[in-house]
């Protein structure tokens, strides 16, 4: 009796420990780094589908705001897709929302990962005589491009609004993103506050764990004046 006893114990450690783990695990990916399923090409190559990366939630927290050539997650909710899509049952979204906050689920259809290429007051233009997008008047060189893809096959010429950020695919011709959206209600800018965090790090595959490698495309891209609105 007394063994049994003490096994109906140690199980319950068991479980206890593990709830606790569980908990800390979710707190920790809902407001420190989430791990983030890519689900699409739209980011390749520098995010390829299959790829876990590691997204950072603080780093807008304490005042910073998202820069040109971060790449981040966000809510597209309003932007990207009209409010209240992607709405399902309530159990069915908390389970999969779960899943998803520890990167063993796809994303909500309601969240996106793109490359910011313009913040607010910018003016953004596709295209230059060389076909790339001019930032305030200074073209990129964008290293980050899917080879043989054209910076866009659509022209725009957009100011970006204050608290609003343009964003792109890395695979332009694969990706849905802010040039999709122009002529609807937002035209395709995304609010700042619905910005998830930074994607940091690769956590999977094991060949690609590490830092997301930076870009200089944007350097040099001066501040946005009167002539940019």
């Amino acid at each position: 009796m007394r063994d049994r006893a003490a096994t109906s114990l140690s199980w319950r450690r068991v479980f206890a420990l593990g709830a606790v783990c569980a908990v800390f695990v979710l707190l920790f990916s809902t407001f420190v780094v989430q791990p983030f399923l890519i689900p699409s090409g739209s980011m390749e190559p520098t995010l390829r589908v299959g790829d876990r990366v590691l997204v950072n939630k603080l780093a807008y927290r304490f005042g910073s705001e998202p820069r040109r050539g971060d790449v981040v997650v966000f809510d597209g909710t309003g932007s990207f897709v009209p409010e209240g899509a992607g709405e399902t049952n309530p159990v069915t979204a908390l389970l999969h929302g779960a899943l998803a906050t520890l990167g063993l689920a796809e994303p909500a259809e309601t969240d996106f990962v793109k490359r910011v290429v313009g913040v607010g007051g910018d003016r953004v233009v596709c295209c230059d005589a060389r076909d790339r997008i001019e930032v305030n008047g200074r073209p990129l060189e964008e290293d980050y491009l899917f080879a043989g893809d054209a910076a866009s096959r659509a022209p725009f010429d957009i100011v970006v609004p204050e608290g609003t950020l343009w964003m792109m695919g890395d695979h332009r011709s694969r990706s849905r993103d802010s040039r999709d959206h122009l002529g609807e209600p937002g035209g395709g800018m995304v609010p700042v506050d619905r910005v998830i965090g930074r994607v940091d790090w690769f956590g999977w595959p094991l060949g690609r764990i590490g830092s997301l490698p930076g870009t200089s495309a944007f350097d040099g891209i001066p501040a946005p004046g009167p002539a940019h609105g």
